[in-house]
């Protein structure tokens, strides 16, 4: 298998930057769009022979380094008792949104191999013929509340502010739930076999720092601690996106690998954090709608940026965008593993 993602992932020397990109799985390939044409979202997640397909899909296309299981962060809120639906236009919607001490109540614990078998399966599957780890991935507490509170996708995330401010009991008992979900989860995708998980806090960066101390971090840490007892240790990477204001809270997780997105400077990110941490990041989606001149010189500063780091793994800042040209992204993760190989 090639480990030189899991060697970075140790903070250990690698003869080239091992590459991966959020979303890799996705619509920007007709590869995927393809499979995506026959089924409707949910039921791609939910059948392990298509998840494990379109999963595989930009490993052989962009020759990346590590596969991540494809899926959606909502999956393992679902079964808790939540009425899910993705829509075309509106994104993911609840139609039962959490607000009251009886809508959390009304909830409940999940049970992996009970609730969300498919998952499970796909990892499985995936582990028979990947030549590549794997990542495992879930949304972090306050991420997945603020869907299931909202009712969705949200800007100002009024109603779990409200619930926050004039509720915290309440929200914290709600997170205390979550909480219990995120690491079940979690540790089930590592007993079925996944070789990494990451924690994605997409929505974080809504909170002040001290609003993220007292209100997120003390349970992504809890979930970060129960994962460590894990029979089987994996790597765990943490990615708050749009926290470059809070890095000195941020790195308080407990994480091996912390992800970047691209509003921070990469060469500060990695002093902010002490030069201890291996980062992951943080090349803007965007940017790769440019030529392959500025993609390849875009490469070398973020990579050039990163030096100082134990060590550095290539990826976006965010997913990669439906609209992204599939040249593009081969252009980005040839250009870092050409430049890297001749840095190291």
């Amino acid at each position: 298998m090639n480990d030189v993602f899991l060697r970075a992932c140790a903070g250990r020397k690698t003869d080239y930057k091992p590459v991966w990109l959020m979303r890799q799985a996705g619509r920007y390939l007709p590869e995927y769009q393809k499979v995506r044409s026959k089924v409707d979202f949910l039921t791609l997640c939910k059948t392990p022979e298509l998840a494990a397909e379109v999963t595989m899909q930009p490993v052989d296309i962009l020759n990346v380094d590590v596969a991540i299981l494809f899926s959606d962060i909502l999956i393992p809120v679902e079964p808790m008792g939540m009425r899910l639906e993705f829509s075309e236009n509106r994104g993911p919607i609840f139609h039962n949104p959490v607000r009251t001490a009886a809508d959390i109540q009304a909830l409940r614990a999940i049970d992996s191999p009970t609730d969300v078998p498919y998952v499970l399966e796909a990892i499985r599957l995936l582990k028979q013929s990947l030549k590549v780890p794997l990542i495992g991935f879930s949304g972090a507490p306050f991420t997945l509340a603020t869907y299931m509170i909202e009712g969705g996708s949200s800007r100002n995330f009024i109603h779990t502010k409200r619930m926050m401010y004039q509720a915290p009991d309440q929200f914290h008992a709600l997170m205390k739930l979550v909480s219990s979900v995120v690491t079940e989860y979690l540790l089930a995708q590592i007993r079925a076999g996944v070789d990494t998980v990451q924690i994605f806090d997409s929505w974080v960066g809504a909170l002040s720092p001290h609003d993220f101390e007292q209100y997120a971090l003390p349970y992504v840490q809890e979930i970060i601690r129960a994962v460590r007892q894990a029979e089987r240790k994996v790597p765990i990477i943490y990615f708050a996106f749009n926290s470059s204001g809070m890095m000195d809270q941020v790195k308080k997780a407990g994480a091996d690998i912390y992800g970047l997105d691209w509003r921070i400077d990469i060469a500060k990110a990695v002093d902010q954090l002490d030069r201890k941490y291996v980062v992951q990041g943080n090349f803007d989606p965007c940017a790769l709608f440019g030529t392959r001149e500025t993609i390849h010189a875009e490469v070398q500063r973020i990579l050039e940026g990163a030096r100082y780091a134990p060590n550095h793994i290539f990826n976006l800042g965010h997913g990669i965008l439906p609209e992204t040209p599939v040249d593009n992204a081969k252009a980005m993760v040839d250009a870092v593993h050409e430049i890297s190989l001749r840095a190291l």
